[in-house]
């Protein structure tokens, strides 16, 4: 995560943000908007100060190795993570330590192999263990999982299972460097919902070098399956990958299409995610959000709570990965 740069757009953007096509916040009648902070980094501000890593940990069942080596990632995003395979231990005496040191939950993550998957059948074994003997709160990154691996996850009750959902086989191809199609993406989902596992998809916008492209047919593909929640984020250029320079989508395109996943899925939770570009403009993004009527966001921008109280919203904070609550 440290090797995120601090991204501004260029292109043009509006002073203001027209809200006039977003919907009130909706899905709790109480007005709530949690915002979340995992352990994936250090975070403060001035209005989120109860922020502790400990709580929610993420891990790497393989390290910082990854077959696909994705254009936009190149393996960065699995450098933050506590690497299982530096130490000759389960991921249960991990896990284990962890909740010794004050963890609640975890994120089981790793990098894929050439077939998108995540290695987690193997460890189906220890999860069952984390979850039944130590109570942890259990969220993974599975890539394409297949059958067994999805029945293992619905026997581990893992409170999510958070898979990238892309709508364009260019972006499959040139970016994730799979030979698959739009139509195993869907399968995920199917199969998640038939196997009664959380789904967490996360759309990632701008992901075809910063240009807008099946972000909308992935949303639609979502909208047909059940889900726990939708979590956008935005493209984030990592300074060690061919993305580097790429200008992640406008003001304009993001705040539309925030408000389209908010009317196409009126009554499920969507929250602003992890990713998104740094500086003044994750600012605007995070206002966006809570006009559009998301129900949550992670690592707020300085000033975002307070934007959002005086919208008429009641801020919670929970340290772990968007959805999850204790």
């Amino acid at each position: 995560m440290s090797d995120y740069l601090t991204v501004q757009s260029t292109r043009p953007q509006p002073d203001y943000i027209d809200v006039s096509a977003a919907v009130e916040h909706t899905d709790m009648k109480d007005n709530r908007i949690v915002f979340h902070a995992p352990g994936l980094k250090r975070y403060q501000t001035s209005e989120y100060t109860v922020h502790d890593d400990k709580e929610f940990v993420a891990i790497s069942v393989t390290g910082e190795a990854c077959a696909l080596n994705c254009e936009h990632c190149k393996t960065g995003v699995l450098r933050g993570m506590r690497d299982l395979t530096a130490r000759s231990e389960s991921l249960y005496d991990l896990c284990s330590r962890m909740f010794d040191q004050g963890a609640k939950g975890v994120l089981i993550s790793g990098g894929s192999d050439r077939q998108g998957r995540v290695p987690l059948r193997k460890h189906i074994a220890d999860l069952i263990r984390v979850r039944h003997e130590l109570g942890m709160v259990i969220r993974v990154h599975p890539g394409l999982p297949d059958e067994a691996t999805c029945q293992g996850l619905a026997d581990a009750d893992i409170d999510g299972a958070m898979v990238d959902i892309i709508g364009d086989d260019r972006t499959i191809r040139d970016v994730y460097h799979l030979k698959a199609d739009v139509s195993e993406y869907e399968a995920v989902l199917e199969r998640l919902d038939r196997y009664g596992v959380p789904s967490v998809p996360h759309i990632i916008m701008g992901l075809h070098y910063g240009r807008m492209l099946g972000e909308e047919n992935a949303l639609a593909m979502i909208s047909r399956h059940g889900l726990k929640l939708l979590v956008l984020v935005i493209l984030m250029p990592l300074s060690s990958t061919p993305m580097a320079a790429v200008i992640p989508p406008s003001l304009t395109e993001i705040t539309d299409f925030f408000n389209l996943a908010r009317r196409t899925l009126p009554h499920e939770k969507i929250m602003l995610g992890c990713a998104r570009p740094l500086g003044p403009y994750k600012g605007k993004i995070d206002r966006a959000a809570i006009d559009a009527g998301f129900n949550g966001i992670a690592y707020p921008a300085e000033g975002i709570v307070g934007y959002a109280e005086n919208k008429g919203l009641k801020p919670e904070f929970i340290n772990a990965c968007c959805g999850v609550s204790w």
